[in-house]
């Protein structure tokens, strides 16, 4: 058996927000989640590299860390961590069986999301984690992730309009989903947020009565290294700062700040094991270097306005001239707004489907591109990633940067 054919019965359940479901797979399974205390992050974008940062440094620390994120880029196994390493895959089809075993047959079934978190509350209550860093999979309300009741702290990094098809049609719908990862009196540090999003929030944090911290981004102070301002002293911490991209600059600041306050908690985190966990972080097919065919690559799993306006700071950042983009999206994502914060006049653009998905309509998107930068350098429909970036590579000097979809990431990293 291989994972993939373990879980696909569960995947015609899609996405169905809820926690009954979870509560009472997890109650059969001996309520696993009540013997891991956790740090819950909640976020539009920038969640997956604060659980990075987090789950480095208490590494580091000489913790034993669990950490959940989703989704994965190459394979099943990359979601569930202990100590930086995914779970064997042999390990993850043992535990999804003992879900399945688990599972009511008269009453509804959990969903594919459901069933692998299952599983990691289980690995991570079987492994006896001192600590796990869990990302929420989609809002924060009604996820699967969200049903411990006494968090050692929350993190919401960033709101912005995604997925409104599940969690609502405004700024302000999105945020109090986010803001359901909110615990009576648990500490919440939360990041820059637009104002509706902020008020919804802080109004939830009052009516909780959390403490909460809401850090300065961090300061660049070389190519590579940042100064944090802590939120509990007047000083300073000079920290490496591996992940690219001006966002990181507030995403570090986040999980730092989330370290002061488990180490107001007694947790013992040295700032050596701070400055070393750091500098150790990895968080692959985001603003990633890399290559193909020995020549430079940017790979970005930009996948939303606000991500595509962090990748096109970047990229202008490096003083390219202009950019070619070779690009796939989900058909469920905002390509308009995307292809605003993307494009600008002279870039080429050379459009590719994204591997067994819901892959958009490429002839769509041509349209909707060349209607929104007309001065586009150049712009074409690709039936394959590699066969785009063969042809961009041979026809331009310009910088290359593959984006658009997390998925195509992966389906490139999986098969380059």
């Amino acid at each position: 058996m291989n994972i993939n054919s373990l879980l696909q019965p569960f995947q015609h359940f899609g996405v169905n927000l809820g926690l009954s479901r979870i509560v009472n797979l997890l109650a059969t399974l001996g309520n696993p989640h009540h013997q891991v205390p956790i740090v819950h992050v909640a976020g539009t974008n920038g969640k997956g590299s604060v659980c990075a940062y987090l789950s480095a440094v208490l590494t580091e620390a000489g913790y034993k860390t669990g950490r959940y994120t989703s989704p994965h880029l190459v394979d099943w196994t990359e979601r569930i961590c202990v100590n930086e390493q995914p779970i064997e895959s042999s390990k993850l089809c043992e535990l999804i069986l003992q879900v399945q075993a688990a599972i009511n047959p008269d009453s509804e079934s959990p969903t594919q999301f459901e069933v692998i978190t299952a599983a990691a509350w289980l690995y991570f209550a079987q492994q006896q984690v001192d600590i796990a860093v869990i990302e929420v999979g989609l809002g924060g309300r009604l996820d699967a992730t969200n049903v411990c009741e006494h968090p050692l702290l929350t993190v919401i990094t960033s709101i912005s309009r995604e997925h409104w098809q599940q969690l609502g049609p405004t700024v302000a719908h999105i945020a109090r989903e986010k803001a359901g990862i909110l615990k009576p009196g648990c500490p919440a540090v939360v990041g820059s947020l637009p104002a509706d999003a902020e008020n919804v929030v802080k109004s939830r944090i009052l009516e909780l009565q959390c403490p909460i911290f809401t850090p300065q981004s961090s300061r660049q102070i070389s190519q590579n290294w940042a100064e944090y301002q802590k939120i509990t002293s007047p000083e300073t911490i000079k920290y490496p700062l591996p992940l690219q991209g001006q966002i990181q600059l507030h995403n570090s600041a986040l999980a730092l700040a989330a370290l002061e306050i488990l180490q107001k908690q007694n947790w013992q985190i040295s700032e050596e094991a701070i400055i070393k966990g750091m500098g150790k972080t990895k968080w692959p097919g985001r603003m990633q270097w890399t290559t193909w065919k020995s020549q430079k690559l940017l790979i970005d799993g930009a996948h939303n306005p606000a991500s595509a306006t962090v990748l096109r700071d970047y990229v202008d950042s490096l003083n390219s001239k202009n950019i070619t983009w070779v690009m796939g999206m989900l058909a469920t994502k905002d390509h308009s707004d995307i292809f605003h914060e993307l494009l600008k006049p002279g870039d080429k653009l050379y459009l590719v489907p994204v591997p067994d998905s819901n892959s958009a309509d490429l002839e769509e998107l041509a349209k909707l591109a060349v209607s929104i930068c007309p001065d586009l350098n150049f712009c074409h429909i690709y039936a394959d990633v590699f066969l785009a970036l063969d042809v961009a590579f041979n026809a331009t000097d310009n910088q290359v940067v593959l984006c658009g979809s997390l998925y195509l990431i992966g389906h490139f990293l999986l098969n380059r």
